[in-house]
């Protein structure tokens, strides 16, 4: 947990550094592909997955380590070797997890955060899952474990392999020439994250091309099809923890609305999007049909909603940074009661997002979680030794984020122009 604490503390800045660039870029070549209330919600939902990460909130059934005492034919060493098989077997892994994950309707719920913006940035890379609790494709790697490469390059490689997937994510980029034979470039990407009908599920490769072409998945960008964005079923809210479970609530639903216990078993297998028989006109939910032809969520905001959702955004990286810098000095069980107030914080400004009345619910628990945390402990997990007087300034802060709260949600939401548009046409 503290290595990759350690290694986000890293990357985070450097993600963020690249998201504003390439919006100073849109801006000036006027094309600006990075709504700021969008990339406020990806970031969110980035936190969110970080934080389930480094507090271990996962289980895997099958271990690589234990694979490789088991099963492996040759012992290699940390070398250079044994990088380079780690990197093939865990893209090849990567494919074909990616690739269960868009055909499988279980596995669908653990990945449609990922393609749930409307949009298609650098910032959406950041969209990875909190659902994802159990890892069941560790399997995947056995190539890797037959060969003899060790745990420990495996826990190094994997981040590494998933950072990397970080640059392809934007509009800017066109075709790249020879490397789109080669390398998943932003071209073959934009394809995979589109729901035309041409463009659905495919291209599922994460660094190299190749496994697409050569497992019959690949499809080119054509200019004579413009892409769009999104799900088919639209996510309709901002806020990450309740997109990482909507298509987990609607198949538990479904399972126990079905009428014939084959359905109720079978629905979690069935392609991705499988309802029973009829359940589309008995329990009809919001689908694209005309994908050039719909309303995005979320585009009627108040520029103060916008400028104060950046603001919370970047105040909540500093109590992340904070969480990650010092997990061992925070220790065990605290780091999980500083994780809760993450995930409480995200919510809270994911249903301000939403202009939702509950907000004002959710920053009042907030702050009530806060003080708790200060009353019991004497401070914010230890943060007064590294400045005097955090403690209130902590407690201020959230104080006035309440009170901002009462007025968007009794003010500032009441103004025609800034209500939030509940419906979509398809």
């Amino acid at each position: 947990m503290e290595e990759y604490g350690k290694i986000l503390i890293i990357a985070m800045p450097v993600f963020l550094v690249l998201i504003v660039i390439e919006k100073i870029y849109g801006i000036y070549k006027k094309n600006d592909t990075a709504p700021l209330i969008d990339s406020v919600s990806s970031i969110s939902s980035g936190i969110t997955n970080s934080v389930k990460d480094v507090l271990g909130l996962s289980v895997t059934f099958l271990s690589y380590e234990w694979m490789v005492s088991k099963i492996a034919i040759f012992h290699q060493e940390a070398n250079v070797l044994s990088y380079v098989i780690a990197f093939f077997v865990i893209d090849f892994y990567g494919y074909w997890s990616h690739r269960l994950a868009h055909q499988i309707n279980f596995f669908w719920n653990k990945h449609a955060i990922h393609h749930s913006s409307e949009e298609f940035n650098l910032a959406c890379a950041l969209r990875q899952p909190i659902a994802s609790l159990v890892n069941l494709f560790t399997f995947l790697l056995i190539p890797a474990a037959l060969l003899g490469v060790p745990a420990s390059v495996i826990t190094i490689t994997l981040p590494l392999h998933l950072f990397l997937q970080f640059w392809y994510h934007t509009k800017h980029i066109k075709k790249m020439g020879f490397v789109e034979h080669i390398l998943v470039t932003p071209s073959h990407h934009r394809v995979h994250h589109a729901i035309n009908p041409e463009y659905l599920d495919k291209n599922h490769s994460q660094i190299f091309i190749f496994w697409d072409k050569l497992f019959g998945t690949f499809q080119e960008e054509l200019d004579d099809v413009p892409l769009v964005f999104g799900i088919t079923r639209p996510a309709n809210t901002w806020n990450p923890i309740k997109i990482n479970f909507q298509h987990l609530t609607l198949l538990i639903k479904d399972a126990w609305r079905a009428e014939k216990w084959k359905d109720k078993l079978t629905i979690w297998f069935k392609p991705t999007g499988w309802r029973p028989e009829n359940f589309e006109q008995k329990y009809p939910v919001n689908k694209i049909e005309d994908v050039f032809n719909f309303d995005k969520y979320g585009t009627q905001n108040s520029q103060k909603l916008i400028y104060w959702s950046v603001t919370q955004i970047l105040i909540t990286l500093l109590f992340v940074s904070y969480l990650f810098d010092n997990i061992a000095k925070i220790g065990l069980p605290n780091i999980f009661v500083y994780g809760f107030f993450i995930f409480i914080t995200i919510y809270s400004n994911s249903e301000l997002m939403d202009k939702s009345r509950f907000a004002i619910v959710w920053e009042g628990f907030r702050l009530a979680f806060a003080i708790s945390v200060i009353w019991f402990y004497g401070d914010w997990f230890g943060l007064n030794s590294v400045f005097y007087l955090s403690s209130y300034i902590i407690i201020s802060y959230l104080i006035l984020s309440f009170l901002i709260t009462i007025y968007f949600v009794t003010i500032d939401f009441k103004t025609p122009q800034n209500q939030t548009i509940t419906s979509q046409t398809a």
